[in-house]
């Protein structure tokens, strides 16, 4: 086996954070972030002389997580599901109960309505950084953002006016 060039392994040890990150919001689960971390950097590995000639590594990459979570959520074969276990917290959190009750809600969704909210609101990209990542027009973004936080309320219900009282 060849060994990794070293612009490959300096990119894939300064982006594992973020999208390790990015794929624990999307998954809800720790190990399933892990794997799509790994799958998505070996995916990078594969290509890496001509993504590397890219504009962007960094947004390759977080495109190829976004879309290899949804093309996995896709598959009728799969028989994993989301652990009531969150992930480590980096730092404080102001509202613990807020921030379960939004992670519940999100994991209640669909992965494109999931993927969606996380990369507009808690990675806070643009709506055209989003529909570039998710192939979408921007136009498509901000109706499924609307319609996905609309479903997002309505799953929430009661307890959210409880939480934000």
């Amino acid at each position: 086996m060849r060994e990794a060039p070293a612009d490959y392994l300096e990119f894939a040890v300064a982006r594992s954070g973020p999208l390790f990150r990015t794929a624990c919001l999307l998954t809800g689960d720790w190990h399933l972030a892990e794997d799509l971390v790994q799958e998505t950097l070996a995916k990078m590995y594969r290509s890496w002389r001509r993504i590397n000639r890219a504009e962007s590594p960094v947004a390759y990459a977080d495109t190829v997580l976004v879309r290899t979570y949804v093309s996995q959520r896709r598959r009728r074969s799969s028989t994993e599901r989301p652990s009531d276990r969150l992930p480590d917290r980096a730092g404080p959190v102001s509202d613990p109960e807020l921030r379960m009750a939004l992670l519940d809600g999100l994991a209640q969704l669909t992965a494109k309505d999931r993927a969606v909210l996380v990369l507009r609101y808690w990675e806070d990209r643009s709506v055209e950084e989003t529909a570039h990542v998710l192939k979408l027009s921007p136009g498509a973004v901000r109706t499924r953002s609307l319609r996905a936080l609309q479903r997002l309320r309505t799953l929430l219900g009661a307890e959210l006016a409880d939480l934000t009282a």
